[in-house]
């Protein structure tokens, strides 16, 4: 009989997430789900913040002309608190944050008939998206 047993994929992940949780110091991640914005448009947003210290993010993020820029700025503060949150004893100033990873994909879409000529109907796609934002310190913090 075998000493090792395979595990469902499902258990397989949750452990996984689980020892990421068990790690302190480490990335801390923010979800946006189903924010009615076509995902092409919260894309241009996203990545104009991808890789840059929290401090310039929030200021770019701030000066957007666009929709899209005022939800990643409050996703992009949800993320900051949730890193406070699992290191209590550091500092934000010391530990020199960065956007780690965002990601936008597709989300649910909304499929509605707008009328056309000769009682056709045009179908409209009213897409919305899904945003993961992680955000990592570049030193290490030791509590």
């Amino acid at each position: 009989m075998e000493a090792t047993k395979k595990l469902k994929k499902s258990v397989l992940i949750r452990q996984r997430k689980e020892q990421e949780k068990a790690q302190v110091g480490g990335a801390s991640t923010a979800k946006l789900l189903n924010c009615p914005t076509s995902p092409r448009k919260m894309r241009l947003v996203v990545d104009l913040i991808r890789g840059e210290k929290v401090e310039t993010a929030l200021y770019i993020l701030k000066h957007t002309g666009k929709e899209a820029a005022a939800r990643v700025e409050k996703l992009l503060l949800s993320a900051i608190k949730n890193w406070e949150a699992s290191n209590e004893g550091a500092s934000l100033e010391d530990s020199a944050l960065f956007v780690k990873e965002v990601s936008v994909g597709g989300g649910r879409q909304l499929k509605r008939l707008r009328p056309a000529p000769q009682g056709r109907g045009y179908r409209i796609r009213k897409r919305s998206n899904h945003v993961t934002l992680v955000v990592d310190s570049l030193k290490k913090v030791n509590n």
